[in-house]
């Protein structure tokens, strides 16, 4: 277990820099290529969002920018499911991240839920 406190803008910051280094490397198909781009911007708005969100002026704009975030990232666990369905990656090569991607789902539906 580590000593580090838990940090969710770093858990999204991470989870977006993986996924980009996940494409860093890749041949892609044109399918690939699409998703790629597309996961690559929703798992980064998801961090971005949720660095909004800390920022916010208001429990609304907070509860708002939370929700935007959740979007990202369910768009982003959409796009790993369809990328495994389509055997453009592996399901194994991916089941860290979409576990992580999970994770943080349920992270910030508690954070929605909790701000209410």
């Amino acid at each position: 277990m580590s000593d580090k406190p838990f940090d969710l803008s770093e858990r999204l910051e991470d989870f977006a820099a993986a996924i980009i280094i996940l494409y860093n490397t890749k041949p892609l198909s044109f399918a690939g290529e699409y998703l790629a781009k597309q996961l690559i911007r929703s798992s980064c708005s998801s961090a971005l969002n949720y660095g909004e969100a800390l920022g916010a002026g208001t429990a609304r704009d907070k509860v708002h920018k939370l929700r935007i975030c959740l979007k990202e990232l369910r768009e982003s666990l959409r796009n790993l499911n369809i990328q495994v369905k389509a055997n453009l990656l592996s399901e194994n090569s991916l089941n860290t991240l979409r576990d992580e991607n999970d994770q943080l789902i349920r992270i910030i539906v508690t954070r929605i839920k909790n701000s209410n």
